[in-house]
């Protein structure tokens, strides 16, 4: 039981840009790399462990292959992504299904609830977060019609906020948003509107306005933000959201402090600053832009340094 660490899988995006590189130091395929997909299992871009006796196989085969690792869960498939996203173009609008919806028109995808912490973003920086209709023929309507100032509601950001993104949520991010996205393991999206744009190819990209309206919550429905911030040794832990599909913190350390890993296994990211974490007399250096997993039952483990880790578990 030792720390499992992984190489991300990077997709090119139209929205996408260079930022990944600059923020990370992360060798990018391309001047449009919008994803960086830093621990996932999903069949589209699992990510390879890097160290260890695993090291070379993907996470979803030691998912199928190693329960231990994972607590025994009794999920088939790995249900969480963590996801860096560049956001140097607006991202289409869109919003997601959830399990019962995915489960029977998605070959058995898993639905999309998600939530964002925003690393970083341009001064006087939004989001698309909700809508304005209050029925369905309205919605419809008003989607028809391109009213989309009178539709779509906008949000001001700024670093280190943090939304909870329910699937049936009409949602985008906008230009100059670099954020790490935590997520059900799912890669299915249905876009609303995507401002005319076109693919290579010349074509203007799908639109899924049937799928969308079956899934959308009419009218918006608005969670309530229940953060709370802690203390443990040198560490400041903030609890952004602990739901039915997973459970995000922030750990930021300023020296020395002491965690423990029992009944989850964790899924760590280190977005700024760096550190070490130390188990069994073994040092493993946390740098920015490393991801890793911190495997069931491992036990009493530190990190030490100045750095910020944004945490999760199912």
């Amino acid at each position: 039981m030792k720390p499992l660490f992984l190489q991300p899988v990077f997709k090119e995006r139209i929205w996408g840009g260079t930022q990944l590189k600059k923020e990370f130091g992360y060798e990018i395929p391309c001047d449009q790399t919008g994803e960086c997909w830093a621990i996932s299992a999903h069949p589209h871009g699992p990510s390879t462990i890097q160290n260890g006796p695993f090291a070379g196989q993907t996470l979803d085969t030691l998912w199928r292959e190693h329960p231990e690792l994972f607590g025994h869960p009794s999920e088939e498939v790995f249900p969480l992504l963590t996801k860096i996203l560049d956001a140097n173009m607006d991202l289409s609008v869109q919003v997601h299904p959830d399990d019962t919806y995915a489960l029977v028109n998605e070959n058995g995808e898993l639905g999309k609830t998600e939530c964002w912490y925003i690393i970083d973003c341009k001064d006087d920086a939004e989001m698309i977060f909700g809508h304005k209709a209050q029925t369905k023929e309205e919605f419809n309507q008003l989607v028809k019609e391109g009213r989309w100032s009178e539709l779509l509601c906008r949000v001001k950001i700024k670093p280190g906020d943090f939304f909870y993104v329910p699937s049936g949520t009409v949602h985008a991010l906008c230009e100059g948003t670099l954020v790490l996205e935590t997520q059900q393991s799912s890669d299915t999206t249905y876009r609303v509107y995507d401002y005319g744009r076109r693919d290579d190819q010349g074509n203007l990209r799908e639109l899924h306005l049937e799928k969308a309206l079956m899934v959308t919550n009419i009218p918006h429905q608005s969670e309530e933000k229940r953060i709370t911030v802690d203390t443990k040794g040198d560490a400041t832990i903030t609890t952004f959201i602990q739901s039915e599909f997973f459970s995000v913190f922030q750990w930021e350390v300023k020296g020395c402090a002491t965690f423990h890993a029992d009944e989850h296994y964790l899924l760590v990211s280190v977005i700024k600053g760096d550190g070490e974490l130390f188990h069994e007399e073994v040092s493993y250096p946390l740098t920015k832009g490393a991801h890793l997993i911190i495997p069931a039952r491992m036990g009493e483990f530190e990190i030490k340094g100045q750095c910020q880790l944004i945490v999760s578990h199912r």
